[in-house]
């Protein structure tokens, strides 16, 4: 390991990364919410404390909308901002490193130990909380990296840049901007949860809305009425048989994931008074899409399985199927591409282990950043499992783990003296 190099692994304040970890979880950064848009605001200090050269701006969201490829939303908002910081040499940055700072919401509270989501409890080697995995712990090890290059006085020869975005969690809408604003990079890395391994792809996730209509009848003369609840069954148990059928045939990548295109339910409401045979049901929920498949293809898909349902109701009175909120394509990194062999030999240089890689079965920005023509992989602290749960958490050994290789690969990348 070359001297600059090393330099930069001792500047890595490890307590310092879980300090900030902490205080960003406290931050409650729902997707939508102003303290979305405050955590943007206390990342663009602290990249420019950093030493780090920042953009902030706030985005134009009625022409974002407007925009080809526009990827969807599904939060209310009436605001977001874009942050990137950059360092280092001339032109295009060598590499990004990008994270997004939206989380989901938190559900019912009754089921977090301590009742508080965002309170960042740490028990032993594990910090918990929302956001802990998904994906906080890798916007900490974003930071981390360039606070080790700023602290060991290292300059780098080709940019480093360090993208933080909002909206990720409900359709990409941050990186969309982020790329619509010009910035760009020879490769990326976003440091979403890998569990070790290096993740070259991600399935997509389209979300779509069933509406099922049924007859009303006063529920003692339900004889009378047809009941959505019941027509939508039938309906539903076509959809398990298309996940079966799209799952038949799988990239090896997929190897450890047991569904790698989910089709779920995850929104079902019908009636509006206990004792009325209900005549609406509305059921939302995510498409899966394969692997370089068109999401076009995906949704007719769909849309001819819920349409060959055999029930006579359903033939007088089909389903309306629409497709609203994020809609997420799948994306992966070229094959062959030189990023894949730098960070496996970043992390094996600091871990001693080189990891293995695979795909991910949900959609994230990677696809954003490779369809703007930038190489992007995933690899970062956390594992995906605890995302979305009220049982959510990172452990730090982790969140170390990934910052020492992320600054190995910068300095690499970047070239430093």
């Amino acid at each position: 390991m070359r001297d600059v190099e090393a330099r930069v692994l001792d500047a890595v304040d490890e307590a310092e990364t879980v300090t900030l970890l902490a205080e960003t979880v406290r931050v409650p950064s729902v997707t939508g919410t102003d303290a979305e848009s405050e955590l943007q605001h206390r990342f663009a200090r602290l990249l420019t404390e950093a030493g780090m050269d920042v953009d902030v701006w706030k985005l134009d969201l009625a022409d974002l909308t407007g925009r080809p490829g526009f990827p969807g939303t599904e939060a209310p908002r009436a605001e977001g901002y874009g942050v990137v910081a950059v360092t280092g040499g001339e032109g295009p940055p060598a590499l990004a490193l990008q994270g997004h700072v939206d989380v989901v919401p938190t559900g019912d509270l009754a089921k977090w130990e301590g009742s508080d989501p965002f309170a960042a409890r740490i028990a032993g080697d594990v910090l918990h909380g929302r956001g802990a995995c998904d994906m906080k712990a890798g916007l900490a090890a974003n930071l981390a990296v360039a606070r080790a290059i700023h602290r060991a006085g290292v300059r780098l020869a080709r940019p480093l840049a360090v993208h933080c975005v909002i909206s990720e969690e409900d359709g990409g809408l941050g990186a969309f901007a982020t790329l619509a604003r010009g910035h760009t990079a020879e490769a990326a890395v976003i440091s979403e949860p890998t569990s070790g391994a290096i993740i070259t792809a991600n399935a997509g996730a389209l979300t779509f809305r069933l509406e099922i209509a049924g007859r009303a009848a006063h529920g003692a003369t339900r004889h009378e009425g047809v009941s959505a609840i019941e027509v939508f069954w039938p309906v539903f148990e076509a959809i398990r048989r298309l996940e079966a059928e799209r799952n038949r045939d799988v990239s090896g990548l997929f190897r450890d994931t047991a569904i790698p295109y989910p089709i779920e339910v995850g929104v079902v409401r019908a009636g509006d008074w206990a004792s009325t045979v209900p005549d609406l049901l509305v059921a939302e929920g995510r498409l899966g899409v394969r692997l370089e498949e068109d999401p076009a293809d995906a949704r007719a898909a769909f849309e001819q399985a819920v349409a060959e349902v055999a029930h006579p109701w359903l033939r007088a009175n089909p389903p309306v199927v629409t497709w609203p909120g994020g809609q997420f394509a799948s994306g992966r990194l070229p094959a062959g591409h030189e990023l894949l062999d730098e960070v496996g030999r970043a992390v094996a240089d600091t871990t001693g282990t080189r990891p293995p890689e695979a795909a991910a079965p949900y959609g994230s920005d990677l696809r954003l950043y490779a369809a703007g023509g930038i190489p992007t992989l995933h690899y970062g602290p956390g594992d995906v499992r605890y995302a979305h749960a009220p049982r959510e958490q990172v452990r730090l050994a982790e969140l170390h783990t990934v910052t020492r290789a992320l600054a190995l690969l910068a300095v690499r990348r970047c070239g430093a003296f």
